[in-house]
């Protein structure tokens, strides 16, 4: 989890307000401060699949919306400090929690530390950095009491 001295600057914007109730700031606070491993500024933005679809397109050319996306800043600055706007897409990951049979709450935990993790330059391009990554990823979800993301709960 994070380490004492570091510090988190957070915004968290509900383009898409259905679920400001459910996943408030403080939750959002906490899941994020789990997956540091160093200072970070950053976004949380909800959007709904509309706007979701629209980020997705522009920005990686794929015309859907995905359950969330993370855009990194000052990768090439020299500061430890993490910098990155991360999207989460409310629709998806109500239709995800749905489907996996998981708690909406626990699969939004696992996407924003999905998101603060690749903030921080991890990454899944490859059989060991997913490995890597989702490793990382469970643990931190046990750290939070919450089961492994990746095991199945739909039966």
């Amino acid at each position: 989890m994070a380490a004492p001295g570091n510090k988190l600057s957070l915004s968290v914007q509900y383009a898409d307000p259905r679920l400001r109730d459910v996943l408030t700031r403080p939750l959002i606070r906490k899941w994020a401060k789990a997956a540091l491993l160093g200072s970070a500024e950053l976004t949380v933005r909800l959007v709904d699949a509309e706007e979701g679809r629209t980020l997705n397109r522009e920005y990686r050319g794929k015309d859907y919306a995905t359950n969330v996306l993370t855009f990194a800043y000052g990768e090439e600055d020299d500061t430890d400090v993490a910098q990155a706007d991360i999207v989460l897409c409310t629709d998806i990951l109500m239709k995800e929690a749905a489907e996996q049979g998981k708690p909406l709450d626990q699969h939004a935990a696992h996407l924003i530390i999905h998101g603060v993790l690749h903030a921080q330059g991890y990454d899944h391009q490859d059989d060991e950095e997913a490995q890597e990554m989702e490793g990382l990823e469970t643990e931190l979800m046990t750290r939070l009491g919450m089961p492994n993301p990746y095991a199945s709960n739909a039966g």
